[in-house]
């Protein structure tokens, strides 16, 4: 009797796992703490829906990865199935090295490692405890294997990723602009010269997809009051480790011995939860700047903050230093975590080094950016840079 589980996704439908191995990782402890981190971070603090969690994300991307694999095989794309079931592998654990919060403490909580990084460290750890099924499932996800369209649908500028965040986060935060053809953008898919490119038919269902992530960003990832969420959330876990605060559980380490190495099994049993307890905790401590910091995230009492198109002018952040020092009777330097200056940035498109290359009838390749008419070109190249300042109320 073959192998199925079924599980019931509020964005898809039913995702079917149908491989006793897949199934076997996803019951893991490193997988299942996937439950207990947020998808989006600080978001929840303007979009109520958005919480969701790295688990539902990257069953999304399973779920994805499955039909995209489906469709190149319907076309005649060679795909034998220990690389069907190593891209599946790949997908499913591609994010399984974030930490609490995710982006918003990537480089804070551990510091100098990118969590493809961690990710590619837990791989390596349950490929060990798997007695090596995992192998060719890394050397998708590291890009070595040969067949470099698989790694393109985990790691590009049309992965399966991206199509399941902007799709998943519009729905949970209830942002209609995140919407995008995922299911007509899969359909046309197709390898060409060992590249994953998009058929003819495709380009408009592209280019809504560029301009769906585009206003994602700004109008839920960097939206001023989620910006500021993180930025205080970042300030407590570094103002913690200044002054060494007795942190509870697994944080212990991380927060008074930052340059000790924790092990892959210390890593795994942090979660979101965590922090949480760490923060309500230091929301009463006797350190003025970490207990204002830790209030305002445990009672939605942020900072405010306003975006300028150009750099925030150095007299308005010395004011509002100088208001902040008088009024909580700080420092200058307590104020300096209270009142800061920063920028955001997005691009739409990279141009550089990673392509949509689109594939025409007559055999003919052109990047998205090229064709005619192109709403995606070069006068998108660069970052979109806002400049905002955050300060006490």
């Amino acid at each position: 009797m073959s192998f199925r589980k079924i599980i019931n996704d509020p964005v898809y439908g039913f995702i079917t796992i149908d491989d006793e191995l897949i199934y076997q990782i996803i019951a893991h402890p490193y997988y299942q703490r996937l439950r207990r981190i947020n998808q989006m971070a600080m978001a929840y603090l303007v979009y109520p829906g958005a919480v969701h969690t790295r688990l539902h994300h990257s069953l999304g991307a399973y779920h994805l990865m499955s039909n995209a694999l489906n469709e190149l095989k319907s076309k005649g794309v060679e795909i034998n199935g220990a690389e069907e079931q190593a891209a599946k592998i790949a997908i499913l654990l591609h994010d399984v090295g974030h930490g609490p919060f995710s982006h918003a403490l990537e480089h804070v909580l551990v510091e100098g490692m990118h969590h493809e990084e961690i990710s590619l460290l837990i791989m390596q750890e349950l490929n060990l405890q798997l007695d090596g099924k995992l192998q060719l499932a890394i050397d998708i996800f590291k890009g070595t294997h040969p067949k470099k369209f698989l790694h393109q649908l985990i790691s590009g500028q049309l992965d399966v990723d991206r199509m399941d965040y902007l799709t998943r986060d519009s729905f949970f935060s209830g942002v209609n602009e995140g919407v995008i053809a995922y299911d007509r953008i899969l359909k046309m898919l197709t390898v060409h010269n060992g590249e994953l490119m998009v058929e003819e038919k495709g380009i408009y269902s592209i280019e809504k997809f560029l301009v769906a992530r585009r206003l994602m960003y700004w109008q839920v990832y960097l939206h001023k009051t989620v910006n500021c969420a993180e930025q205080m959330l970042q300030r407590i876990v570094k103002r913690a480790k200044q002054i060494n605060v007795a942190t509870p559980g697994p944080l212990h380490k991380l927060i008074n011995a930052p340059d000790t190495k924790i092990t892959i099994e210390e890593f795994c049993g942090l979660d979101d939860y965590d922090l949480h307890a760490a923060i309500k905790a230091w929301s009463v401590h006797e350190d003025k700047v970490l207990s204002i910091l830790c209030k305002g995230i445990i009672n939605r009492q942020l900072l405010k903050t306003k975006y300028f198109g150009d750099p925030v002018d150095k007299n308005l952040l010395n004011e509002k230093s100088a208001a902040a020092q008088t009024k909580y009777n700080l420092t200058e330097e307590e104020a300096g975590w209270l009142v800061f200056t920063g920028e955001a940035a997005s691009s739409t498109y990279n141009f550089d080094n990673e392509h949509i290359y689109i594939l025409f009838k007559d055999g003919a390749v052109k990047d998205i950016s090229e064709v005619d008419n192109a709403l995606i070109n070069q006068n998108m190249r660069g970052k979109v840079k806002k400049y905002y300042i955050c300060y006490l109320r």
